[in-house]
């Protein structure tokens, strides 16, 4: 799909209004943060395909940050058609980028594939060896998950005790429901993995 330059919010209305996914970037030239959010999303949609991505100067057009209440540039926003979903803030490392844009591209095949999505959440801790085991099993098997560092967030971490009783890591939680290490045969249950 590539990255196009867009001149007004009626432009954006015209393009977006169709498309079940869509970014537009609100950005201001010559600053060192939005130059680097450029960059690392121009980096991100080259690895990507069927990803619709706007830019907007917004020292040339003025009436888009306006109307989504947005008040610093770089700002990302996320549509489906013409509702706005999401802002990402700043500029994040392209590898960022190319997550969001996956993780877009997953939901909506599995909306078209007829699958119901399940809410899945993984507690772990950077030197953990079986999280990063349990999440490249997962990112392998192309499922959808959010990570949450136990060792940064002690709110999580006690959620994540008085939810199952137990403090090791890692833990997936789906749908509400805990697995407690990497349990992969009652992973592949719960999430539908063909072994």
């Amino acid at each position: 799909m590539g990255i196009s330059e867009i001149e007004s919010h009626s432009a954006l209305v015209s393009k977006i209004q169709n498309l079940e996914n869509s970014y537009l970037l609100l950005y201001k030239s010559g600053t060192d943060n939005s130059e680097c959010a450029l960059k690392n999303l121009t980096s991100a949609a080259e690895k990507m395909k069927n990803v619709n991505i706007f830019l907007a100067d917004v020292s040339k057009v003025r009436d888009i940050h306006s109307l989504y209440n947005i008040s610093s540039a770089p700002s990302l926003l996320e549509f489906n058609k013409e509702s706005y979903i999401n802002v990402v803030k700043g500029c994040q490392e392209d590898k960022y980028y190319t997550a969001l844009f996956e993780n877009t591209i997953y939901t909506a095949q599995a909306k078209k594939d007829g699958k119901k999505l399940k809410s899945v959440i993984v507690y772990s801790t950077p030197t953990c060896s079986w999280c990063t085991t349990l999440k490249s099993y997962l990112k392998n098997n192309n499922i959808r998950f959010r990570e949450i560092d136990v060792s940064k967030d002690q709110k999580a971490a006690e959620a994540m005790v008085k939810k199952s009783g137990q403090q090791g890591v890692p833990q997936t939680e789906v749908n509400g429901q805990i697995i407690v290490g990497f349990d992969k045969t009652k992973i592949n249950q719960m999430l539908e993995i063909k072994a």
